[in-house]
């Protein structure tokens, strides 16, 4: 019988891969369990120790950040187009998030209550503003609608989908409720 080879401690070396490897398994773990699922499962699901974990995030809110991030990178580059549907693609990429990653939006709404300095809601209004303010220009969207209202809509959106039995429920429930209010945008998959 051949000796059984032992994995070596890589340390600091493997601090990167690590890093990269839970916030992969914290984005599968959080969506399909939701935000609240005990952190060893994910690290469990990366392949690390909790201590590894808690190492490179000291919290849920950290680890659930540093995930949410990768969305607000996602909808500043859709934000930052300057093109003729930017708001419509913006919105309708919003929804989508908020169908598939929940999970992110409660983490949202633990932060307002968790962290005072926490700027989710200005953060995402900053991005819907100009994209917005160009569709009122062109008449694409009725000129009273505002960025609040949007962030509202949002909320409700969000309402709609964690009382869902499931994501196809969901995606059925908030093409309706988005259907009620007529001066929302719609997203470019209505267009096709």
């Amino acid at each position: 019988m051949p000796p059984q080879r032992r994995q070596i401690n890589r340390g600091p070396a493997a601090a990167a891969e690590n890093r990269a490897a839970i916030l992969a398994a914290a984005r599968r773990v959080f969506a399909a369990q939701g935000y609240h699922v005990p952190l060893y499962k994910i690290a469990r699901e990366a392949g690390v120790g909790q201590g590894v974990l808690y190492r490179h995030f000291p919290d849920r809110l950290a680890l659930a950040f540093a995930v949410f991030e990768e969305n607000f990178a996602e909808l500043r580059e859709i934000a930052a187009r300057e093109e003729d549907r930017t708001l419509e693609e913006l919105w309708g990429r919003l929804l989508e998030l908020t169908i598939t990653d929940a999970a992110f939006v409660e983490m949202f709404v633990d932060a307002r209550r968790a962290t005072a300095d926490y700027d989710g809601a200005e953060r995402l209004a900053a991005l819907l503003e100009p994209a917005l303010d160009r569709a009122r220009r062109a008449g694409r969207v009725s000129r009273d609608l505002t960025t609040a209202d949007l962030v509202l809509a949002h909320r409700m959106v969000f309402g709609v989908v964690v009382t869902s039995e499931d994501e196809d429920a969901a995606r059925v429930a908030v093409a309706a409720a988005v259907s009620l209010v007529p001066s929302l945008p719609s997203s470019p998959k209505d267009h096709r």
